[in-house]
């Protein structure tokens, strides 16, 4: 904007456009932004890292199988100096542990095929070639191991070759590591169909996405998830085909997500997270002097308060307290502002008003914010900051299947190596 255009401004105008860029930068509580990108004088007015005042410390477990126990007992008396003989009776005053690591080296099997010429009719018979010697040489524990540091530890091709050359003296080319991770990646479709399966039978469903870079260009890697099943995917577009084909059809009681157009009209009721609008809210109070994002602030604090003992109240004193917090809302949206930050986010919530407060008619089956979609989805979001993004697609889709058989696992309590070596070596 130059200066004739600033001069053919109102002064409410001009007013305006001062109190605009007199607006701090929004923050990672104010907004959806990662912390990471903070402005250091914000982090550094943080509260202090570690536990909080009154938590309750906890010590490592000492092993209940130890390889190796080592008694150490007196043989003299600190006092009189007399013999303490192996036949008195001994008790345990304390344990103490020391642990390490085996050296690990890779268990090379050399399987020789012999020929042997026969005495009676002096033919030479070679042995067949052996099961074992047919097809990759590497074993599922390796293509397990490389699967999990790659996928799970966020290496790329060089750091992957350089750690499996440092902690077990194998040498493979990234070629080699590619034709592995193929191997290996196959090995999770099935497991990936079936949680595509349980998927399109749940009554709940979140989803979400993050960018990606897949091939040199921009892409996206989604995350679906019910109670029984977690889905990720990775697709060229943000549009809302993307649901319409992961779901075939199943429309779900509930979906929760942000507030995002293709994430919309999935289900039969919608529940926006409370936590994206909460942050919308807080940047309005930091900014504004308007009384009306304080008063939403509120609001929100009560909703959440109200989240963490839905399962303790019957079903008419919930139904009670949504009418008083719908009626709240209410009078909020209604109250008059000359804030234009104000005005938008009334707007906003105005707009989303029927998908707020869903979670009170499924009590503990539903949650008020998309966190769950987001925890799922930062694993990916920290491999395209430490790798840049996929060199192929099927490097993509085949991350996202051993992510998805990984995680769904997970609901059960499965550990994320065991489900890959579990599922490698079937």
């Amino acid at each position: 904007m130059g200066r004739i255009d600033l001069e053919r401004l109102s002064r409410e105008e001009l007013i305006e456009l001062v109190l605009r860029l007199q607006r701090p930068e929004k923050t990672s509580l104010t907004s959806s932004k990662p912390p990471a990108t903070d402005r250091k004088e914000r982090r550094e007015q943080s509260k202090p890292g570690g536990a909080k005042p009154g938590h309750e410390g906890h010590s490592r477990v000492m092993s209940d199988d130890p390889d190796t126990v080592v008694d150490h007992r007196p043989d003299r008396c600190s006092c009189c100096g007399g013999d303490l003989h192996t036949a008195l009776p001994t008790e345990v005053v304390g344990v103490s542990e020391g642990i390490e690591l085996p050296e690990v080296a890779p268990v090379v099997t050399q399987h020789r095929r012999l020929a042997v010429r026969c005495p009676t009719c002096g033919t030479r018979v070679v042995a067949a070639v052996p099961e074992a010697a047919q097809g990759t040489p590497f074993g599922p524990r390796l293509h397990a191991v490389a699967t999990y540091l790659k996928t799970f530890q966020a290496l790329s091709y060089a750091r992957l070759q350089a750690a499996l050359s440092d902690l077990f003296g194998l040498t493979l080319s990234q070629g080699g590591l590619m034709n592995l991770l193929q191997r290996a990646q196959r090995r999770f479709r099935s497991g990936r169909d079936e949680a595509v399966s349980t998927l399109r039978r749940a009554t709940v469903v979140a989803s979400d996405e993050t960018g990606v870079r897949i091939e040199g260009s921009n892409a996206y890697h989604w995350v679906f998830h019910s109670a029984q099943a977690v889905v990720h995917t990775a697709s060229p577009t943000r549009g809302a085909i993307v649901v319409r084909e992961m779901m075939d059809g199943h429309r779900p009681a509930v979906w929760i997500s942000d507030r995002y157009t293709a994430q919309q009209g999935h289900a039969a009721a919608h529940q926006t997270c409370l936590a994206h609008l909460a942050r919308d809210v807080a940047y309005a109070v930091d900014t504004s002097d308007d009384p009306v994002p304080w008063r939403l602030q509120l609001w929100l604090a009560s909703v959440f308060a109200l989240a963490e003992r839905v399962t303790d109240l019957a079903t008419a004193t919930l139904a009670a307290k949504r009418r008083s917090l719908d009626r709240q809302l209410g009078a909020i949206l209604a109250t008059p502002s000359r804030c234009d930050l104000t005005r938008d986010l009334q707007a906003k919530i105005g707009r989303a008003r029927r998908q707020l407060l869903v979670f009170l008619d499924h009590p503990g089956a539903v949650e008020p914010t998309n966190n769950g979609s987001e925890r799922l989805l930062r694993p990916a979001v920290i491999q395209r900051k430490v790798t840049n993004g996929y060199r192929a697609m099927w490097a993509a889709e085949g991350e996202a299947d051993i992510r998805t058989v990984v995680d769904t696992a997970r609901l059960t309590g499965s550990s994320p190596f065991g489900t890959i070596l579990k599922t490698i070596s079937a």
